[in-house]
């Protein structure tokens, strides 16, 4: 393979000339820790070039001294005290938002993973994309909050957006063998006219989580360590607790319709315990394509920080000789109303995916502490979006206002009712 303007291209040689630097931003979380497995396995062609964490200054201080990347990024002054005087020798630290900045603009690094959790990961993200970089996105906040300027502001500046999660990866690959993709790679195959234009649906398959074929009066009482035990994904808490509400793939219908530039419509939901089958692409004319691979995140992260090479990884490889059953099942709406917001937000666009972004993390963090029923969730996240003043084509400052105003009224919402039911 030979390399133009940093991208692998099938024809040539097969070796790269240095390996492909890697800014990975939220470096402590569950995706961040297996995007290093990634790379300590394959050190010839990714090298950890700057890492960037918030406040696990411990985990950040031990990945500095394993990995020796050039740059470190301590999101919190805290953080930045402890770690000064700790880092390796050639290790430099950076502090805060200008030192995000400074960090994903370096001309070395090739690629930005964004794996902030949550509202938060949307400013490492927009910077990275205002460089030009190539941005590996972990983070379907970032998406969910701020899709269309996210997208605009990729095309405007040249900049690549590649999915790490696993089910728009599946899609991303299935869109890869099923459209006739031009050589060098194109970014994604997104908007109108575009070659997604063949497509006529995409299906996003959902575990189900703990709480599958659970019904409403079930889940009256689910305590925190129910909904934290997910029979399929080891996940950071919040991500294990949308799936087992649905959230999570409400938030992954809107960051589909974004990303892939689809409508509402062409995007379906199919529960699919077994967690083999990532997703399906149906075509026009009637072929459909689906990913299949073990439960396991390092697989795309690999597929996007090396896209769109194909090599020898650590992820686990499927066994076919135990493969026997491939269930799939509708969702529940009923039961898990989350699903529909997800939907609604899709269809109005404008300022409701930051909105019920906020809402579900506020009211999952309540949720977390014990303030807030499992079956509150949705509520409150319905709530906060039917009262939020809309707007069709909002700024990025206006998006910020509404995600503060959203958690402020998660938190009223859940005085004002949860002080009721206990009175």
């Amino acid at each position: 393979m030979a390399v133009r303007e940093g991208i692998l291209v099938p024809g040539a040689d097969s070796a790269r000339a240095c390996p492909r630097r890697v800014a990975l931003l939220g470096s402590t979380g569950s995706i961040g820790t297996s995007c290093l497995e990634v790379i300590e396995s394959l050190p010839e062609r990714l090298e950890a070039f700057g890492l960037c964490a918030h406040t696990r200054w411990e985990a950040l201080l031990e990945q500095a001294r394993s990995f020796r990347p050039r740059f470190v990024a301590a999101m919190t002054g805290e953080a930045a005290r402890q770690l000064a005087g700790k880092l390796p020798p050639d290790c430099q630290l950076l502090i805060g938002e200008e030192g995000l900045a400074e960090l994903v603009a370096q001309p070395e690094v090739d690629v930005v993973l964004a794996a902030v959790v949550g509202a938060a990961g949307l400013t490492g993200t927009w910077l990275a994309l205002e460089a030009g970089k190539t941005v590996a996105v972990a983070n379907k906040e970032t998406l969910v909050m701020a899709g269309p300027l996210v997208m605009e502001l990729a095309g405007r500046r040249g900049a690549r957006v590649l999915p790490v999660d696993s089910e728009h990866s599946a899609i991303f690959q299935a869109l890869q063998a099923g459209l006739a993709a031009p050589s060098p790679p194109t970014p994604l195959p997104q908007g109108e006219g575009s070659q997604v234009s063949q497509v006529r649906r995409v299906v996003l398959t959902a575990s189900g989580g703990p709480f599958r074929g659970k019904k409403r009066s079930d889940l009256e009482n689910v305590s925190v360590e129910e909904a934290l035990r997910h029979p399929t994904w080891r996940m950071g808490p919040k991500i294990t607790v949308d799936s087992a509400t649905l959230m999570n793939k409400a938030l992954e219908v809107i960051e589909a319709r974004w990303l892939f530039g689809l409508s509402p419509d062409q995007i379906e939901v199919i529960i699919h315990p077994e967690s083999i089958v990532h997703s399906f692409v149906e075509f026009k004319d009637g072929s459909v394509l689906a990913q299949l691979s073990p439960p396991d995140m390092r697989l795309p992260i690999q597929y996007a920080l090396l896209y769109p090479e194909r090599v020898e990884g650590p992820a686990r490889r499927l066994d076919w000789s135990e493969l026997s059953t491939l269930t799939f099942e509708q969702p529940d709406a009923q039961t898990f109303p989350a699903l529909e917001l997800g939907y609604e937000v899709a269809r109005r666009g404008g300022t409701c995916g930051a909105v019920l972004n906020a809402a579900n993390e506020t009211a999952v963090s309540r949720f977390l502490a014990g303030e807030l029923g499992f079956l509150d969730i949705p509520r409150v996240c319905r709530a906060v979006l039917d009262e939020h003043p809309y707007s069709a084509r909002p700024t990025l400052s206006e998006l910020h206002a509404l995600d503060r105003w959203a958690r402020q009224e998660v938190v009223r919402w859940t005085r004002t009712n949860m002080c009721s039911v206990t009175a």
